[in-house]
């Protein structure tokens, strides 16, 4: 494997002032190509969409260029399946609440206490139609979901299955080809929120054959820009909330108002950047993924080989937390198990808060998160929303052994 982190690292501005981003889970930093693409759109395409003067013309082709290459990155059947928004959250909200249209009372919906609060507030809010919450509890020893908390929830007024493919939190990758299976079964519907598996791992969206699956291109470094996979025909059924000169069709119809165009634009520019590293890095993958040719090859090796790399950087991490005194790892620690996992750690260390360790990284120019991170529930599950939640490190694509080697030294001068 030939993956060259300094020659990738070239391509990312931000990290030419020396400081160490391990706060990837909040949002990646963005390559050149995004920024340019960017600049490129405001100077040569600013305008609003469907025009019939040039600059909206290059708009409208900004934004189907962006759904071909999101759909590639997510093995979508068609572009048409591809829908933008401001964030993740914002299009759970907008699709829950379309949702909620057809349901009854008594309908059940299932939600996991493992997740991010933007796979569960949206769904949470359909109680006021009668809709009956159920949730998947998970092991507080390791942070995996309990798959027998998940099949007594599902059952015959089951509708929909709401889970992450990964924990922001803990790094958890749960079994979403086996929970959508057993859904389907039951004839509930799938949505998956993919926002922090994304960054980490191939995407596959036809081969687990969820309904409905959301991520953010922030999170897999581009602009701010959300995004909703969904099969065409469940998004054409739905009668969504929208002013009513916009589309009938989708995706339109779920796109309120004018969307980022210059972000679609920088979206596109990431993944073809994604690209280019799947077609020089990842040869080694490219058996995985015979069915593929193309962008969509190079996206797959590319996710394949960042995967690899991160991994070997994770074990790192994880052996030299074994080394700091006082700290408590929530989540899988087993090294034979790390293929559960993407490179996300939560962790506390004793006789200091989370806020006073990334305080301490923040002054050494290494950037981590503290708190609940928006995973609410399981911090409260874990009894630790009062103490100030966890330390949480999420390594990236652009991440080195220096810089992990940098964290671990700064916490053991921390802890003594």
């Amino acid at each position: 494997m030939t993956y060259d982190v300094k020659e990738v690292r070239a391509h990312f501005p931000a990290l030419e002032s020396g400081d160490v981003f391990f706060d990837g889970p909040g949002g990646t930093q963005v390559p050149r190509e995004a920024i340019e693409a960017v600049n490129q759109y405001y100077t040569y395409a600013n305008a609003n969409f469907h025009g019939a003067f040039i600059t909206s013309r290059r708009t409208d082709k900004t934004t189907l260029e962006a759904r071909y290459a999101v759909a590639d990155f997510l093995n979508a059947h068609s572009e048409k399946e591809i829908v933008f928004g401001p964030n993740m959250t914002t299009l759970t909200f907008n699709l829950s609440r379309a949702i909620g249209r057809i349901l009854s009372p008594g309908d059940e919906i299932i939600v996991s206490r493992l997740d991010h609060d933007a796979n569960i507030a949206p769904w949470l809010a359909l109680q006021e139609t009668g809709a009956v919450i159920r949730w998947i509890d998970f092991h507080h020893e390791d942070c995996t979901l309990d798959m027998a908390s998940f099949e007594k929830c599902l059952g015959p007024k089951t509708k929909i299955v709401a889970v992450g493919y990964a924990s922001n939190l803990f790094g958890t990758v749960n079994a979403v080809s086996r929970i959508i299976e057993a859904a389907h079964q039951a004839g509930a519907t799938t949505f998956i929120d993919a926002v922090h598996y994304a960054p980490h791992a191939p995407i596959d969206v036809q081969a687990i054959d969820c309904d409905f699956l959301a991520c953010s291109a922030y999170k897999f470094f581009g602009p701010h820009v959300g995004v909703l996979y969904g099969k065409y025909d469940h998004l054409d059924r739905l009668q969504v909330y929208k002013v009513r000169p916009s589309g009938e069709m989708p995706p339109d119809k779920f796109e309120t108002g004018t969307q980022n165009f210059e972000g679609q634009a920088g979206t596109t520019a990431t993944l073809n950047l994604l690209a280019w590293i799947g077609e020089k890095y990842a040869a080694d993958f490219s058996e995985q993924f015979k069915p593929f040719e193309g962008r969509r090859l190079n996206l797959k090796t590319a996710m394949a080989a960042i995967e690899f790399y991160e991994m070997d950087l994770f074990s790192l991490l994880m052996e030299g937390f074994r080394e700091v005194s006082g700290m408590k790892i929530f989540g899988v620690t087993d090294p034979t198990r790390f293929k559960d996992r993407v490179p996300t750690v939560a962790f506390r260390v004793n006789g200091h808060t989370p806020r006073e360790i990334a305080e301490r990284m923040a002054a050494e120019n290494i950037y981590v998160w503290d708190g609940h991170c928006y995973a609410l529930e399981p911090v409260k599950r874990l009894g630790l929303e009062k103490k100030g939640g966890v330390v949480r490190v999420g390594l990236s694509l652009y991440n080195t052994k220096e810089e992990v080697n940098r964290l671990i030294s700064a916490l053991k001068r921390i802890t003594g």
